[in-house]
Formats: structure tokens, sequence, C-alpha cells
């Protein structure tokens, strides 16, 4: 921790949050475990995030394609999501984070989402941290979805196609208003974005780690972010053209 520069931290952190079936297996538990160990590593990000200055944390809690995986695993993290959000809304509001989210959020169960609109509203006020949990989200998903709200308002209003620029379209996304991560942690050793924040990433660095997501430490997320700290990100331009401290 004290070698990390406080002022070349990132604005928002992304993570890919991977491993849990996984560490179940190795650890000869149930898949439903795997979840909530997850969980716990969750709270210990999220303390670590808002403890250290980090502005925006999104997590990638459920992606679309995991609606296809078995109806019991499926429930089973319904039902830790609403636990979750319950658990955590006094924390959040101690510690002055405001939750929001991305992705189709209206898909979920009918409790959930309740409990979801619930904690968002309940933090709408703070503005310490913002964690921004990524609900039935796809990256593909939401494109579309931004494009079809550019349509719908070409149908209701003159629109010149020339006017859409890339901040008019990022505009449309579900991100809109909340800046571009500068660095996205996957867990599990996997190497790929599966979907998620796909325009957002476009200058974004990546950092892989082997670690499963249960067992993913404030060590670890150090060590990601002391990584980051070493790069020169350059957006395009030369070393040369690049402000000198």
């Amino acid at each position: 921790m004290k070698k990390i520069d406080p002022a070349k931290l990132p604005r928002h952190i992304a993570i890919i949050m991977d491993g849990n079936g996984r560490w179940a297996k190795k650890n000869a538990l149930r898949r439903i475990a795997g979840h909530r160990a997850g969980v716990k590593a969750v709270r210990t990000v999220v303390t670590a995030c808002r403890e250290m200055g980090i502005r925006y944390l999104t997590l990638y809690a459920f992606s679309v394609e995991n609606w296809l995986r078995p109806q019991k695993e499926v429930n089973a993290l319904m039902t830790l999501l609403g636990e979750y959000l319950e658990k955590e809304l006094p924390t959040m509001l101690k510690n002055n984070i405001r939750l929001t989210t991305i992705g189709n959020v209206d898909v979920l169960p009918q409790k959930v989402r309740e409990i979801l609109i619930d904690s968002i509203e309940e933090t709408s006020r703070n503005n310490g941290m913002v964690l921004n949990l990524a609900l039935s989200y796809s990256g593909r998903d939401e494109i579309v979805r931004a494009v079809r709200k550019i349509m719908r308002d070409a149908g209701e209003k003159s629109f010149d196609p020339d006017e859409i620029t890339m901040q008019t379209f990022s505009g449309y996304l579900d991100t809109s208003g909340i800046p571009d991560p500068d660095l996205l942690i996957r867990t599990s050793g996997e190497y790929r974005l599966s979907n998620f924040l796909l325009w957002q990433t476009a200058y974004t660095e990546f950092y892989f780690t082997d670690v499963l997501w249960p067992d993913f430490s404030r060590q670890d997320l150090n060590k990601a972010i002391l990584d980051y700290q070493k790069r020169e990100r350059r957006f395009g331009l030369t070393s040369d053209q690049l402000p000198k401290d």
C-alpha cells in the first residue's frame, strides 16, 4: 500500500469477477459455496476502493449469458444478490457510497428488482464513491439498445445523422455520466472481455491474474493498481507528446 501513488490512482476500476465455480470445485464444495465466498471478496474490494479513494468501481455481477446456467444456480445467484443488497445498504450509507446499475435490470425477479431499486434510491445522495453493478448485462446488447434509443429519438424529432459523435453515442449507453474505466481487472487466469464494456474499454489498461475471485484480496488489488501505475497511457500519442510531470 505504501508503494501506491495516491496522485495516480485509477479514477474508475472495472472488475470481471471470475472463478467462483472453480474455487468451489478446488475446495470440494458446491458451486453456491463459491458464489457465497465471492460475495466476501466483493465486500473486501469495495471497502478497499472506498478507503483508497477510487471514485468509480464497476463489478460484472451477472451477464445476459448467465441466464443460461442451470435454473437452480440462477435462483441461488438472485437470492445472493438480494441478500447482499439488503445487508450492505447500511454500510453503503455509512461510507457515502452511491449504488448504480447497468444492464437490463427489468428482467430481474421482482423481489430482487424491488430491493435493488430501493438501494439505488436510498444511496442516491451519496457522493463518496459510485458502486456500479453490471446486472443482466451484455456489451453488445447495450450497444444495440443505444442504437434503438437513437433511432427512436430520430423518429420523434429532427435528427441529423452527421451530428452523432462518439460523445453523443456514449450518452445513450448505460454508463452515461460515468467515465470509461482506467483499469480493468479479470481474475481466474482468463484473458478475454466476455462481452463486458466493449465500447468503454477502448483505452482501458487490462490486468489479468490467476487468482480465483473468492481468494482475491486487498493485496491483490494493490498489485493490480501498482502494475497500472507503472504503465504509460498514451491514447494514440507518442511518449514525447505526453505532458511532463
